[in-house]
């Protein structure tokens, strides 16, 4: 693994470059580019474990961490904005068209959670990704306008509005966690919804706890999302082939029902869904039996288009 520095706009995105087995730098490899789920890190599920499964198969695997988040550059931290993210995907593509060992024509591109479907909108325009994978892909701006808003995103836009200007007057910023600080506190509050307390699980025990992974936003800068939808202009611009990865198990992030959405939205000719029984959102992220299982459709579905 090798630690890079990407360009972006005014800073660099910070990514780990995952290399092949008995790596040859005067060849060419196909390459996957890896995003993280929203409030994660590139050393969270997108790197570690689908990005190095990648590599070992023979893919140059890049997991990015987005702006203003992880290591990457941006101020204020903790910016949640899916243009941004989408944007990021192609600063990305950008550092890999330039490695001599980078077959540019063979680029892909796997998203995890909110990256699921950051993926699937920066695929519409950026035609530099000859195929698609969205596992446990979720579409944020759907989620912001739903549980994340309390089902009243004019009333959060209102808030978010009001906090801005006291920000912008000099008052101290408001930082929203989206998790209890511990599956402890989860269960004495009755945050046991299945999403819910499995990203607890993730995110606040050893199994994925990493120092990137803020698992929290700006409040004031969340207005973006609200008006934002991933899948957009699907049924004309998602032409690449599509494989959509879910677990048969709803929760409230709604991966399985954005799943299945895209999966039917989508113009790709060919595309694939795979649901894994049984399998709950966080099962994807990282438990062995449903990643196996991801996997052995990714590695041939990749083998194919790229």
């Amino acid at each position: 693994m090798r630690s890079v520095k990407v360009p972006a706009l005014a800073w660099d995105i910070a990514a780990n470059l995952l290399l092949p087995p008995h790596f040859d730098s005067s060849k060419k490899y196909p390459a996957v580019v890896c995003g993280h789920p929203i409030g994660s890190c590139k050393e969270q599920t997108s790197g570690n474990i689908y990005g190095a499964a990648l590599a070992q198969q023979g893919y140059v695997a890049i997991a990015f961490d987005a702006s203003f988040q992880g290591e990457s550059g941006g101020e204020p931290r903790l910016i949640e904005d899916p243009t941004q993210r989408v944007a990021d995907f192609s600063h990305v593509v950008d550092f890999l068209v330039t490695q001599d060992f980078v077959d540019a024509d063979r680029i892909a591109v796997l998203g995890v959670c909110g990256s699921g479907g950051y993926s699937i909108s920066a695929a519409k325009t950026e035609r530099r990704f000859r195929a698609v994978v969205s596992v446990t892909g979720v579409n944020f701006g759907r989620l912001m306008n739903e549980d994340f808003s309390q089902f009243d995103p004019v009333a959060a836009l209102e808030q978010m509005a009001a906090q801005r200007t006291a920000e912008a007057r000099g008052e101290e910023l408001t930082v929203n966690n989206y998790l209890p600080a511990s599956p402890d506190e989860a269960e004495k509050n009755g945050a046991t919804e299945v999403d819910l307390y499995e990203a607890t699980l993730y995110y606040r025990t050893p199994r994925g706890e990493k120092p990137g992974g803020a698992t929290s936003a700006l409040f004031s800068h969340q207005t973006t999302a609200v008006g934002w939808d991933a899948f957009t202009r699907a049924e004309k611009l998602l032409t690449q082939p599509l494989l959509v990865a879910i677990g048969d198990v709803p929760g409230s992030f709604g991966a399985y029902r954005d799943g299945r959405e895209i999966y039917r939205r989508a113009a790709s000719q060919d595309k694939e869904l795979v649901e894994i029984a049984g399998g709950t959102h966080y099962d994807l992220y990282d438990e062995k039996d449903s990643v196996t299982q991801v996997l052995d459709r990714v590695v041939p579905f990749l083998a194919k288009h790229v």
